[in-house]
């Protein structure tokens, strides 16, 4: 049995300092049961389509990431959360999977939405890691849109994915839609972690954040989830019930 957990988490733009504060607080208070745990989108840094979001940049093995190695080894599990990131040919939406070893993979996101095309490059490489649930991809909000990339994923027969998001309210039903899917696509367990609260940058659009984190089944069906407000989601995943439904539902063997 492996143990995930998603903090779900009000954002500040711009302010990574607060923010990894209360990525080291609500890591803090997790149960020790806990194998992983993962933030949203963003969660270091937060974001804002302007010239402001290199000054909130950070290096992939800078102090920030340092700390939250910190943070996974202190507490004795693994942390998954995004920021954005200085590249050496320009800025990327990043998220860092940090092991309880201090080994860290960086996911760079393929598919950019809206004004993040003004400001960030696109990454160029899926990613899979080993972690506490099995063999897992990486996937970052819009990235949730590209059937080719859960097709890809599910060549690969991996156990889960895990999917960090900064989805806006208005949309809501399609980022819980799309977690079903892609879980139902691959049989698989999807983890999606969703920003909350909103975004009042001066400046910059207003933004309410859809939250409603989400487990989801190998069979598409939503294992737990929460709403919009700022609480942890912990839950309990087994290899058994993953067998069961691909035995059940044998897409992938072809």
């Amino acid at each position: 049995m492996t143990t995930v957990a998603v903090p779900q988490l009000s954002v500040r733009d711009l302010e990574p300092e607060a923010n990894l504060a209360a990525i080291a607080d609500r890591t803090n208070a997790l149960p020790g049961r806990v194998d992983v745990a993962l933030f949203p989108e963003y969660a270091f840094t937060g974001f804002v389509a302007d010239e402001r979001v290199e000054n909130a940049a950070l290096d992939r093995d800078g102090p920030e990431v340092e700390r939250l190695r910190e943070i996974a080894a202190r507490n004795g599990l693994d942390v998954l959360a995004g920021y954005v990131e200085r590249g050496r040919d320009g800025l990327y939406n990043a998220a860092a999977y940090v092991r309880s070893d201090g080994a860290a993979t960086v996911y760079r996101k393929r598919h950019l939405w809206g004004g993040e095309r003004e400001v960030l490059q696109p990454g160029d490489e899926r990613v899979t890691i080993e972690t506490p649930v099995g063999r897992t991809g990486l996937l970052t909000c819009y990235d949730l849109n590209f059937v080719g990339d859960s097709a890809s994923f599910a060549r690969e027969r991996i156990d889960a994915l895990f999917v960090l998001g900064a989805w806006p309210a208005t949309h809501a039903e399609n980022w819980r839609l799309l977690l079903r899917a892609r879980a139902l696509d691959g049989v698989r367990w999807v983890v999606g972690a969703g920003r909350t609260g909103r975004r009042t940058v001066p400046d910059a659009p207003r933004t309410e954040y859809a939250g409603r984190s989400a487990v989801v089944r190998p069979d598409g069906t939503v294992y737990a989830a929460l709403n919009r407000g700022e609480r942890d989601l912990v839950v309990d995943v087994d290899r058994a019930t993953l067998a069961e439904h691909r035995s059940f539902i044998p897409v992938l063997d072809g």
